[in-house]
């Protein structure tokens, strides 16, 4: 029997995210919550597998391609690439353990240029359509031709410069100048056919499990090589579509404290990549009740049937397009080790859980982080910047101000790399540092996300610090920090500050206190052991009678 490469994104679809992988799994879960997920379709990881071992697309997957792609436009009435009523997809990475922002997604993959004078005919509004066919050419000669990020916004930047004022006229600017640079970089223009396009996103994406980037995630976190990622294609939903648009990620509970209150980004007028990247100031998402009620209404009772479903904290990706709310994703989990401790012991006094789960809940690393150091308040404190705490934590070291110079210069102590905002390329740097800052992004950029991986104390969106790479040095408040300086990142109050202040060690708190006390009716034994030693003693009594392991919810954690 011939294999099956491609599987619907319906509620009746059967495999589990090491098919689907997370993101493709999750939209499954979604659908069958009855919430709004675009129409799309999943490339499984076993395709990943054989393109990897190959070097090519498998044997059949062309033609399963051809059908899921005619089987969208039924269901959109919408035509790929076609001038009438045109039809793009987002074709986006998805492994069955979550790697955030470490790999490839391309979105308004099939905006030809026909297909985009279509778009701006059907819309009206020229400037749309050219903006979302600039950022289908940007993903593409990122992703397929190879076009470094900074070649790329030099690109565009020289554009504005040739016709100010960010119109039409920029716009059809850039588009050119990025053309010309694909066919520069990749011997030849960027197919006109939609079809070839989706084939070559489709590769880009597989060929992203291995770049650097992936596999140095991989070996930090224990995440096997031989995985594979899934794709997945979807119709685009248009966050960049009007004044009564926009795009965000949105946590169910704070993420860095647990409390239960709706945490996150969102930016108006936008797709989905302007929020990961960290480039944007965000706004928060309770916004949204003044300017989209309903896109809110949505949003709050899509977190609560998450929730529900997951019995967990979670965290949701979504856009939506002239006042309409669509899902692109859902992930339980994602915390700090505070937050961990404190939805754990929430969601026990909700009657979502039992105690025995949230001491599986929570691993010894995260009860590690929940006793997590602070700057002192008092006394004389060098203050350089504040921004967010993206995620709790003191580290201290010199200021490195690029990810080269970060693995240079850890060779010889902590080092906090300072950046602008950061992107998978930064990996190998953000592994190397003790701590990380930025001067933009909020919660959900690329920058946060990885620090909360990765546990590495994090402050985002610190606006007052001017970093410059070139010159090696920070600026803030008419102060230049070269690299090298002593500085202290504590990423629970979301501060910066010089040198090393004296650091003291965080209260126990009402939620962590209780846990502890739950493990001690557990295992039977008293606080006269470290914190870890007794959450450890309870959790080992509990798999032992065949307690549910803390990972094996839905293939997700």
């Amino acid at each position: 029997m011939p294999t099956t490469w491609i599987h619907p994104l319906s509620a009746e679809t059967e495999e589990g995210a090491d098919v689907l992988g997370g993101k493709g799994h999750g939209l499954v879960v979604l659908r069958r919550l009855g919430l709004p997920v675009p129409p799309g379709f999943v490339i499984g990881t076993g395709a990943c597998r054989a393109f990897l071992r190959d070097g090519r697309l498998p044997d059949g997957l062309g033609a399963e391609l051809a059908a899921a792609v005619r089987d969208l436009e039924a269901a959109t009435r919408r035509r790929f690439g076609g001038p009438g009523r045109p039809l793009a997809v987002s074709v986006r990475s998805g492994g069955s353990v979550s790697m955030p922002g470490m790999m490839n997604t391309l979105l308004n993959v099939g905006l030809t240029a026909e297909a985009a004078a279509g778009l701006a005919a059907e819309t009206g509004d020229a400037r749309f359509a050219l903006d979302a066919r600039l950022r289908s050419l940007s993903g593409f000669a990122s992703a397929v031709a190879g076009v470094a990020p900074e070649q790329l916004d030099a690109v565009v930047r020289e554009a504005a410069g040739r016709a100010p004022g960010g119109g039409r006229r920029h716009l059809a600017g850039a588009i050119r100048s990025v053309e010309a640079l694909i066919r520069a970089r990749a011997a030849g223009p960027v197919p006109g056919d939609a079809t070839r396009q989706l084939e070559l996103a489709v590769g880009a994406v597989f060929s992203s499990w291995d770049t650097p980037r992936a596999r140095t995630y991989r070996e930090l976190h224990g995440i096997p090589h031989d995985l594979g990622t899934a794709v997945t294609v979807q119709a685009m939903v248009f966050g960049n579509r009007d004044e009564r648009s926009g795009t965000g990620v949105v946590f169910s509970r704070d993420p860095t404290t647990g409390e239960n209150v709706p945490f996150g980004d969102v930016l108006f007028g936008r797709q989905g990549e302007d929020v990961v990247s960290g480039r944007w100031a965000t706004r928060p998402p309770a916004e949204l009740a003044g300017r989209e009620p309903a896109v809110w209404a949505g949003l709050v009772e899509a977190l609560d049937r998450v929730e529900g479903h997951y019995r967990d904290a979670c965290q949701v990706e979504f856009t939506f397009e002239a006042g309409e709310l669509w899902l692109l994703q859902v992930r339980p989990g994602g915390l700090s080790g505070r937050a961990a401790v404190r939805v754990a012991v929430d969601l026990a006094d909700e009657g979502l859980i039992g105690r025995r789960e949230a001491l599986l809940r929570v691993s010894p690393r995260q009860l590690r982080q929940a006793r997590t150091p602070r700057t002192e308040t008092t006394g004389t404190r060098d203050l350089l910047a504040r921004g967010l705490g993206a995620c709790p934590g003191v580290a201290t070291g010199r200021v490195a101000t690029t990810a080269d110079g970060a693995v240079r210069m850890a060779a010889g102590g902590p080092v906090i790399l300072v950046r602008p905002h950061t992107s998978p390329l930064d990996m190998h740097g953000l592994a190397a540092s003790a701590g990380i800052v930025t001067s933009c992004g909020g919660p959900a950029s690329h920058a946060a996300v990885v620090a909360r991986a990765m546990g590495r104390p994090a402050v985002v969106g610190a606006a007052d610090l001017t970093v410059d790479a070139a010159a090696g040095c920070v600026r803030v408040g008419g102060r230049t920090i070269p690299e090298g300086t002593l500085v202290t990142v504590d990423g629970t109050g979301g501060e910066v500050l010089a040198g090393r202040p004296r650091i003291v060690t965080a209260p126990v708190g009402p939620h962590l206190d209780r846990l502890l006390g739950w493990a001690d009716e557990i295992s039977g034994g008293g606080p006269d052991r470290g914190d870890e030693e007794r959450l450890t003693a309870a959790r080992a009594v509990l798999l032992n009678r065949g307690g549910a392991p803390p990972d094996g919810r839905d293939g997700h954690r």
